[in-house]
């Protein structure tokens, strides 16, 4: 962090540092040596307890619920507070490992105070404490590490598995800012990004291995980073919206319904179509969208492979689309491709940004 001040104060291109990279305990859920022994044979940490009992209400329901068997013990052992068994192990070494880096966060910050997180090393369903990195920022123990760890600013997910919605889920729980450090990279990483920028509010969306991968995945990655780009004055608030959300679709998650003022969203996969010339195959490419309300009836959505039919929340009115135009910002300005109408909105039935294609389309509605 000192050789960070030296070289890079005046510029600041480093905004961020990763203080750990997946701690965790593997083989065991938690230290099994004489020192760490006597430790969870002792009092849980009476500073701990009263912290717990300070935001009962606000637990992240698992470790709540992990708590409350125990008849929400104020004090006693590990076990009398938690009970028997891998998960009091794995909340154990979590107080003790976030302590710890705690500690080393506290010590960098003091050199050069930049925002400091921890990203974790997911774990697999079904499978027990001690199988995967435990005890680490994880959901189940992320208690734990807001109160050991208040030197740390965010709590972050490796994605390497599928079920994005999920853990992103989990990691905006308690206050806590997502940003997603690593992600495995493929054709898929293009969507998530407006996902979850748009739905999460994430401050940072981070494929690994970034510059070693080419082809589709980087392909799509590029064109959704035009989007935001283009977009950011508007993600960033510098400008005045209403709201942001963002969809993520694939075959089995094939419609989400959005809610923006007056008006209802369903937005569906472009291939839910069945005449848009691409094959119904077993796995659809995943598609998404950044869809954001600047007034009223105006809209600005950005993504590929979605269909978006309106509805209005007073089901006594319909929906209608007064214009849709195809274009791109340019230095903040809108610049108008096409104007669309006729079979590109289905004769106003809809919004359509097709499959394999990167748009950004603005929309006009009203009712009636």
């Amino acid at each position: 962090m000192n050789h960070i001040k030296t070289i890079d104060a005046v510029h600041q291109t480093v905004i961020m540092v990763q203080v750990e990279n997946e701690v965790g305990m593997l083989s065991t859920a938690k230290e099994t040596t004489a020192a760490a022994l006597k430790l969870f044979n002792q009092q849980a940490p009476k500073e701990l307890m009263q912290y717990l009992q300070k935001n009962k209400d606000n637990l992240v329901p698992e470790f709540k619920q992990r708590w409350q068997q125990q008849g929400f013990k104020t004090n006693g052992t590990w076990q009398q507070v938690f009970g028997e068994g891998l998960a009091t192990d794995e909340i154990f070494q979590a107080y003790y490992y976030a302590s710890y880096v705690n500690e080393v966060a506290k010590a960098g910050k003091a050199m050069y105070n930049l925002p400091i997180y921890v990203n974790a090393a997911l774990n697999r369903p079904g499978v027990l404490p001690g199988d995967y990195l435990s005890a680490g920022p994880l959901p189940q123990v992320m208690d734990i590490w807001k109160f050991a760890a208040p030197d740390i600013d965010l709590l972050s997910p490796d994605f390497y598995n599928p079920d994005t919605k999920y853990w992103c889920d989990l990691y905006t729980r308690s206050n806590n800012t997502l940003f997603v450090p690593e992600m495995r990279f493929d054709s898929t990483c293009g969507a998530k990004a407006l996902f979850i920028i748009g739905h999460y509010k994430a401050i940072g969306f981070s494929p690994f291995s970034i510059e070693n991968v080419d082809g589709k995945p980087a392909d799509n990655l590029r064109k959704s980073y035009n989007i935001l780009r283009q977009l950011s004055p508007y993600v960033l608030q510098e400008k005045s919206i209403i709201k942001m959300d963002g969809v993520l679709l694939d075959k089995t998650n094939s419609t989400d319904t959005l809610t923006f003022g007056k008006y209802i969203f369903k937005v569906s996969h472009d291939n839910t179509l069945g005449w848009n010339g691409h094959k119904q195959d077993a796995v659809w490419d995943a598609t998404g969208a950044i869809i954001i309300q600047t007034s009223d009836d105006d809209f600005i959505v950005g993504g590929s492979g979605v269909v978006i039919n309106f509805f209005c929340i007073d089901s006594t009115n319909n929906a209608g689309i007064a214009s849709v135009e195809k274009g791109r910002f340019e230095n903040d300005t809108w610049k108008t491709i096409l104007k669309l109408n006729g079979d590109q909105t289905h004769q106003g039935r809809h919004l359509r940004i097709p499959l394999n294609e990167w748009d950004i389309q603005r929309l006009k509605l009203y009712q009636y």
